[in-house]
């Protein structure tokens, strides 16, 4: 029997060289495009971002001789007061002991890598992120349960609390937020964004949650009743683990947008990615640079979440069940 041909338009092979081909000349455009710009590119400046070597310098605080005495470096000075110095073995000498120095002479250094702006405010980024997933998560579940309660005010509470936060934006929520409740209850500012953040997404989180759960056949409700299975029994063990398998793709999507929308965080002045990114082009004025590899560190982050939640899926598919 012969296999039916593939359709040219839906031939892997050349689709993926279509798609390459796409990119390569997209690519290209933008480079002659950025080439004619009347702009001086500074891409020698972004290895600083994430790492540096920082000196630090030991200079002598009065004029005199530098002496090492009892084991310890000092200043002695004309009048015979003895400066004891903080120079320990990991300093390189810049002077040797016995010779007349001057105030300010650096006497030794020590040069250590510190870490650059860009890997500092990515952790802020990556903690925020993670705590206002776990609120989200939270207030997600919670609020689901409420909108399926049959107790007419809980579904009440819930509906308005959904409809008001899905209904206005994050950047007007971080404000009221911060300058309302946050003073109030005297919350720093790393606090005020993990809770707005976390107040925001979790509406959407409840959304996504009610729905999968009532997509369950009913008659699974039913049938574990019937055999004298508990609520939260049958919600546990039957229920829920189908509802997160179908609302899965959907709340992998919501997480990535949690991690881009916390750079709206960075207008009450948390040192996250953006925050880091407006100070880096305030000192350098390297827009184009900076802007670039601020928005490569995020789409490094979403995909990885996009990867393993691709391969959560796969994992939760190749076990069967419904789906």
């Amino acid at each position: 029997m012969n296999k039916k041909s593939v359709p040219l338009a839906q031939n892997k092979l050349l689709g993926h060289i279509l798609a390459f081909a796409f990119y390569i000349g997209l690519g290209y455009f933008l480079f002659v495009a950025a080439s004619n710009m009347n702009y001086v590119w500074k891409w020698n400046s972004i290895p600083k971002y994430f790492t540096y070597i920082e000196t630090i310098n030991v200079e002598a605080p009065v004029d005199g001789k530098f002496v090492l005495e009892d084991g310890q470096y000092a200043v002695l000075s004309y009048d015979e007061n003895k400066e004891v110095l903080n120079i320990t073995n990991e300093y390189t000498l810049e002077i040797n002991t016995g010779e007349e120095i001057y105030e300010g002479d650096v006497l030794a250094s020590i040069s250590q890598r510190k870490l650059g702006p860009v890997l500092i405010g990515l952790w802020v980024t990556l903690k925020i992120s993670f705590f206002s997933a776990l609120l989200t998560f939270v207030i997600g579940v919670t609020l689901a349960f409420m909108r399926l309660s049959h107790i007419q005010a809980f579904k009440d509470i819930a509906s308005v609390y959904i409809a008001v936060i899905r209904g206005t934006p994050l950047l007007v929520q971080i404000f009221l937020f911060y300058f309302i409740v946050a003073n109030l209850f005297e919350l720093d500012r790393f606090t005020a964004g993990v809770f707005s953040l976390g107040i925001f997404f979790g509406a959407y989180m409840a959304e996504v949650l009610r729905g999968a759960i009532q997509s369950i056949d009913k008659g699974q409700m039913e049938a574990a009743n019937s055999l004298g299975i508990s609520y939260f029994n049958t919600m546990r063990h039957i229920i829920l683990p189908q509802a997160f398998k179908r609302a899965l793709p959907t709340l992998v999507g919501e997480m990535i947008a949690l991690v881009k929308d916390s750079s709206l965080v960075s207008v009450i002045a948390i040192t996250d990615l953006t925050k880091v990114g407006k100070e880096i082009v305030a000192n350098t004025f390297s827009p184009f640079e900076t802007w670039i590899v601020i928005a490569l560190v995020y789409l490094s982050i979403t995909f990885t979440m996009t990867y393993f939640g691709h391969r959560l899926e796969q994992n939760m598919n190749s076990k069967g069940g419904m789906s």
